[in-house]
């Protein structure tokens, strides 16, 4: 999973980008609605795979602006943008960078409340530091082609599932040959995944 100067260059470019993208204005009017700039704090290093991968297609700009304008229900996301909807907002959560709250739905034959998505953050503040190493895995693990990437998500989810309470990251690293920092940005990366101490569970929303 080691990448040449050219393809990090590369990604590093597409970051950019879409990290200009994801900083809208301190004060945003969105359809007479006004918003207030949320910034959100990068302390990790692991936790840049968030920035990188944000709003790094089409559909999940599409998505975050949806939900940018007023609360939507997933319901609402699927309907429009289909099961990868459903997927993105599930990232976005993980991610932080959405609140939630359950709603009552518009159609008057459902009974149940549904989930409704809002973004919270509007900006990232980065604040961290990391050596070159660690910003090379990053940006490594964060440009792995999704199918690529779901096989090693899936080798990963292989081995949290025999455990009880989740696999040791040390014996999943040693496993898939790859670095601790690797590994961190692997999982944060994967909306199935996420740590909770040195253990790698499966994510509950």
């Amino acid at each position: 999973m080691i990448m040449d100067d050219e393809a990090i260059s590369s990604i590093s470019i597409k970051i950019h980008h879409i990290f200009i993208q994801m900083v809208l204005y301190r004060y945003n009017r969105i359809q007479g609605q006004v918003f207030m700039n949320r910034i959100k704090v990068i302390n990790e290093p692991a936790e840049l795979v968030s920035v990188f991968r944000a709003v790094d297609t089409d559909l999940k700009r599409e998505i975050f602006k949806e939900i940018s304008v007023d609360w939507k229900t997933v319901n609402f996301i699927e309907e429009k943008f289909g099961k990868e909807g459903r997927k993105a907002l599930r990232i976005f959560e993980k991610m932080k960078l959405v609140e939630t709250r359950w709603q009552q739905p518009n159609d008057e034959a459902a009974t149940k409340p549904v989930k409704a998505y809002h973004t919270y953050y509007s900006s990232f503040h980065i604040n961290t530091s990391a050596s070159v190493f660690e910003i090379s895995d990053i940006i490594a693990a964060a440009g792995i082609p999704d199918k690529e990437f779901k096989k090693i998500e899936d080798q990963i989810t292989t081995m949290v599932e025999e455990e009880e309470d989740g696999a040791f990251s040390g014996d999943v690293a040693e496993k898939l040959e790859v670095s601790g920092i690797m590994l961190k940005a692997l999982v944060k990366r994967s909306p199935k995944l996420d740590y909770r101490g040195h253990r790698i569970e499966m994510y509950e929303e």
